[in-house]
């Protein structure tokens, strides 16, 4: 298992491709008779507000900047009546940052569980850019308590800083922990929301985070992103009788035998079906993803141009 560097920039080549894969696939799902996802012939102005990584150059209120001296720039921020909000919270543990590492000829792959809760926010944000809907993050740590994010606004760009946030840990602003998780999560969407929760699961109080998002499941639109991480702990054969680990959480050591060593990974998959079928006993519907990109992309995207022509806006 290895742990992966802070990454420091996006890889915007793999944004544009998801990109095109989503555009296609939504715009192929939008083909036919359906309610249009658009109401009205325009934006209503909301307010004006200090410039942000993300925002965009047009949207700059440079008469209104000029009396700040620029310092901040301000922008204005419009709102379209059928837009709704969508608010992924993704994980943030450590134990993200770890995986496997192969090699393929004579390079060295690194596929830390991170790069598939990566994928999956862009597709999530990319396909939210295309209905104009807004999209915003909250992180959380593995015993949630510690949690932050980034408001809920529209455009690539900020989907972009969303996931550039995510991997470098860097422009996450703190967010007001409540009695719950289902409070705390709560009170950072302002109108009803389609709500995400991307995690592999792999933390002790799974059934009680699975409970408090079906509470938070009764007045806002919540699913839950899978993250297959059994490929993270498929190690390889060993020699020795006894082998110690180490929690990348806790940093607690552990001394485990070599047959207990190769069936981590089937330990892992019965925990995550056990989390699945809590999940959709608790009424909420599943979507694994994991290391098959073009398959993930593919599913994702179809699950939610499917909710959002489902769901009301407001």
């Amino acid at each position: 298992m290895i742990a992966e560097p802070a990454t420091t920039a996006v890889d915007l080549a793999e944004i544009t491709r998801i990109e095109l894969i989503v555009v296609r696939r939504l715009r192929e799902r939008m083909a036919g008779e359906h309610r249009s996802w658009s109401e009205g012939t325009g934006f209503d102005f909301v307010g004006v507000r200090d410039w942000q990584p993300g925002d965009r150059l047009s949207a700059i209120d440079w008469p209104q900047s000029s009396l700040n001296n620029y310092a901040p720039l301000v922008v204005r921020e419009f709102d379209q009546p059928g837009a709704a909000t969508v608010m992924a919270v993704a994980d943030l543990s450590t134990s993200t940052r770890c995986g496997a590492a192969r090699m393929d000829g004579a390079t060295r792959r690194e596929t830390p569980v991170s790069t598939a809760v990566t994928r999956a926010l862009a597709v999530l944000g990319l396909s939210a850019a295309f209905f104009q809907d807004r999209f915003g993050l909250v992180a959380f740590e593995h015993d949630f308590t510690h949690l932050s994010g980034i408001g809920a606004r529209t455009g690539r760009n900020h989907v972009v800083h969303c996931i550039d946030a995510y991997l470098s840990r860097r422009g996450l602003e703190p967010v007001m922990h409540g009695a719950a998780v289902s409070t705390t999560l709560a009170g950072s969407l302002r109108t009803t929301s389609l709500v995400p929760f991307i995690s592999d699961f792999l933390f002790d109080d799974a059934e009680a985070v699975v409970k408090e998002l079906a509470l938070l499941n009764a007045t806002h639109d919540v699913f839950v992103v899978m993250v297959d991480a059994s490929f993270a702990f498929e190690m390889p054969d060993v020699s020795s009788a006894w082998i110690e680990v180490e929690d990348a959480e806790t940093g607690r050591t552990r001394t485990v035998s070599r047959r207990g060593l190769a069936a981590m990974a089937d330990r892992v998959r019965e925990w995550q079906a056990s989390v699945e079928r809590l999940a959709r006993d608790a009424d909420l519907d599943v979507v694994r993803v994991g290391l098959d990109a073009r398959a993930d992309e593919l599913a994702l995207s179809a699950f939610v141009a499917e909710r959002r022509l489902r769901r009301p806006t407001r």
